[in-house]
């Protein structure tokens, strides 16, 4: 999403729905409040004897019944069935990793057993205390209160929210219990038992390496039928690394992404992609386009938003129903409940609400019995890019650093990138199947251990042996896109201009002053996950920020709050990529100028590939450059009217607006302060230009850029303008997701066979490179062996 807060006028049906949304959040929240402080912790730990044995244990997924009469049947059932403990279970789907440590969940001393037990009973006295402060809610008294003005809906809510209870209440049998004895299960989540530490380093992970190498023989035979060519003509290191990226942009982003995608499929360029990355909406898209749910195929993922969309996310009927019946229930909770139980400490808020009600909408299925627990892990989706069959995905997100002391900080570090003169500044933080990666703190984690706690960088076991299963999807999907938590600055920025619209200048002028104060705070606290560089201080690099050592959690928000394009993944050294194709469906594609911004951090990082100077004109810019080329011809000892009108006639020229399809292509050249101060990028306009900047033997990044723009093609839909479109917006009929659909078709048509030849020129150009540095070598093997043989003429 963009990192702004965008005002807009609703509609009769948005102003209902808002109001929903705002209502049933505090209601649920108060719920689910409730349910985490009811009941001690059963499952915790303990012996075979105390709990069931893990691999015969008997999982109930049907909760139809009530609560006694599944208890009893249950009981029924474990006396007719003897427990076997030798009895073997099915196994884990991929080998653990070596283990340096010995798991175990019981103790021959008992020592384990009095601290599994003291340990639950704190966290239990901790929430009976917090609870105890505040009043019950009583939900059966409630019912009987609701008259008939209130929604017909309403008088349901009690009874779903009194189940949720019961069925959250962590008694025997429950399904709250039975989702933590789950956590502990092994043969369910076989990551509980694999050790883990931090990996220390700038490369690749071994894995993303090994996936670079298998997908480069896809990508070989897919880009020689993407050009028509014969694939014995296309030599591996010839094949160009692409890269695709997608904007925030709430369900706009995710629909527009999901059809320029599908057309790039479908002309068998998304074949030819190594990686793609997401912001926000676009995140959504790749968990979604991953899952059992798209198969890896857009149009599967346009079919499920067409049966999804309809119904707002937070519309409370819908919402809990899914939350209170199976097998939806255990789908979408488990990750709160392991939350909640497992890591105490961490705050549930607003953005972990948020994230679960976009599961409930996004992630189950119109056969709601399909859920697939798979879709859960984003490690799971390295099943998807096996082998290389498909693109790697990046999920981003970040963290705010503002530090508490400015002065200590008179410059940022190297790698970061500040955002105000206070040098406060976002870190980035990727996803990938295989990784969980900071490129500031030099460091990341398999994706399999997000979520668990960490110690000097190895797994901090919890006191059963165990550690918690990996951090599922729906939280992650709340973080992902939690643009609602930016800072009072950018909320600031929003209603700056309807305070001056309403004469209240004092106010304005007031919180205007406040501006370095403002930029510090979150109204809405950004989502936890545990701080994997905890006790690392010696050995991360001397530019973390001293937060980074304190803070037992990070706190991870939207990526859009920094660059609505997630660009700065795909420049990451050792992904070498060659070509990135960004599709912009941002709110303001044009004034918030995301292209732009990467300026900035490639100057930081020394990216010398990148084109500096790609994105929006601005007309403002222009007008500095103009004064300052009035200025120095007027200083000008030599030719001072010359130099005046010149730079008069360049106030005059309007600056170039972008199209559909926009190429540019950066310079490798030796001296980097060069091409920082010439900003010398090559905007490619025609095909003599694509020959030209293209296929030049000092060419670097190409960057292809399609931003989301109305087209006369599909008349009545404007990005800017259509209502539907915001990015606040959460109800899409499917009338209005073809309408996106069409009119994303439409743009990517304008520049599709541009890309073509865009691509087949970074092609050539390195063929042609890879054919001089063979000749090359050959003439220095001809030349050493004639050295061998020449006499020696001195001696």
């Amino acid at each position: 999403m963009s990192r702004t807060i965008r005002w807009t006028v609703y509609g009769r049906r948005q102003r209902e729905v808002l109001g929903l949304a705002i209502g049933f959040s505090a209601v649920f929240g108060a719920g689910l409040y409730q349910l985490k402080v009811r009941r001690p912790l059963l499952a915790d730990g303990g012996t075979y004897s105390e709990t069931k044995t893990w691999g015969t244990k008997r999982t109930i997924v049907s909760h139809n019944e009530s609560l006694a009469e599944r208890s009893k049947k249950s009981s029924e059932q474990r006396k007719q069935t003897p427990i076997d403990a030798s009895s073997p279970g099915t196994g884990a789907t991929q080998p653990p990793p070596p283990q340096t440590k010995r798991q175990s969940t019981s103790d021959s001393t008992g020592d384990h057993l009095n601290k599994s037990t003291s340990a639950s009973q704190d966290v239990t006295d901790k929430y009976t205390t917090i609870w105890d402060s505040i009043t019950v809610l009583d939900f059966r008294a409630l019912r009987s209160k609701i008259t008939d003005a209130m929604p017909s809906w309403i008088k349901y809510v009690p009874g779903y929210i009194d189940k949720l209870q019961d069925e959250l209440s962590m008694a025997p049998w429950s399904l709250g219990w039975e989702m933590w004895e789950d956590a502990h299960d092994p043969e369910i989540n076989p990551e509980i038992v694999w050790d883990a530490h931090v990996r220390l380093s700038k490369a690749l992970c071994p894995d993303e390496q090994a996936f670079r190498r298998d997908r480069l023989k896809h990508t070989t035979k897919a880009l020689a039928q993407y050009l028509g060519v014969p694939e014995s003509e296309v030599h591996p290191d010839d094949v160009p690394i692409i890269g695709v990226c997608g904007s925030g942009g709430g369900l706009r982003a995710l629909v527009a992404g999901a059809s320029s995608s599908l057309c790039a499929q479908e002309s068998g360029l998304f074949d030819c992609v190594t990686y793609t990355a997401g912001v926000s909406g676009s995140c959504w898209l790749q968990t979604l386009y991953n899952s059992s749910i798209g198969e890896r195929n857009y149009q599967r993922v346009i079919d499920h938003l067409k049966q999804r969309l309809g119904v707002h996310i937070a519309y409370p009927p819908t919402a809990l129903a899914l939350l209170s019946s199976a097998p939806t229930n255990k789908f979408l909770l488990s990750g709160i409940l392991e939350k909640l139980r497992g890591v105490p400490d961490a705050d549930f808020g607003m953005v972990d609400i948020y994230g679960l009600l976009l599961a409930a909408r996004l992630l189950v299925p119109k056969d709601e019995l399909r859920v697939s627990d798979s879709d859960l892990k984003i490690s799971n989706q390295r099943f998807s890019s096996h082998n290389g069959g498909a693109p790697l995905p990046i999920y981003t997100a970040v963290r705010h650093e503002v530090p508490d002391h400015i002065e200590k900080h008179q410059t940022p570090s190297q790698y970061a990138w500040p955002n105000t003169e206070q040098f406060d500044w976002f870190q980035w933080f990727e996803w990938t199947p295989y990784e969980f990666f900071c490129e500031e703190l030099e460091c990341g984690i398999p994706t399999w251990a997000v979520g668990r706690r960490w110690d000097a960088g190895q797994t901090a076991w919890r006191e059963n042996g165990l550690a918690l299963p990996e951090l599922r999807v729906p939280l992650m999907m709340g973080v992902w896109g939690s643009a609602f938590c930016a800072t009072l600055s950018h909320y600031y920025k929003e209603v700056r201009p309807i305070l001056k619209a309403a004469g209240l200048d004092k106010f304005n002028t007031l919180l205007s002053g406040k501006d370095d104060d403002l930029v510090k705070t979150h109204p809405i606290d950004p989502a936890v996950i545990p701080n994997f560089a905890l006790g690392l201080r010696s050995r991360l690099p001397e530019t973390v920020p001293e937060s980074i050592h304190e803070a037992k959690h990070l706190q991870l928000m939207d990526a859009g709050m920094s660059n609505n394009l997630p660009i700065y993944p795909l420049l990451r050294p050792g992904r070498d990529v060659d070509v990135i194709l960004a599709f912009d469906a941002s709110a303001d594609v044009k004034t918030d100028n995301w292209v732009k911004v990467v300026d900035g951090y490639a100057r930081q990082r020394s990216i010398r590939a990148w084109p500096m100077g790609a994105g929006w004109p601005s007309k403002s810019d222009d007008m500095e450059k103009t004064v300052q080329q009035l200025g120095d011809a007027q200083a000008s000892s030599t030719g001072p009217m010359s130099g005046v009108l010149e730079g008069a006639q360049y106030l005059q020229e309007e600056p170039e607006d972008l199209g559909y399809c926009n190429i540019w292509v950066g310079t490798m050249r030796e001296e980097f302060e060069e091409q920082i101060n010439e900003s010398p990028s090559r905007r490619v306009k025609s095909e003599d230009d694509e020959r030209r900047h293209l296929t030049s033997p000092d060419a670097g990044i190409t960057l292809i850029y399609f931003p989301f723009l109305k087209n006369d093609k599909v008349p009545g839909v404007d990005p800017m303008k259509s209502d539907f479109m915001s990015t606040w917006n959460f109800i899409y009929t499917p009338e209005e997701i073809d309408k996106v659909v069409n009119l994303a078709r439409a743009n990517f048509d304008e520049g599709k066979e541009q890309t073509r030849r865009t691509i087949r020129a970074v092609w050539e150009r390195k063929k042609a490179s890879r054919l001089r540095n063979e000749e090359d070598a050959k003439k220095m093997r001809k030349k050493y062996r004639l050295r061998q043989f020449r006499p020696d003429t001195e001696t």
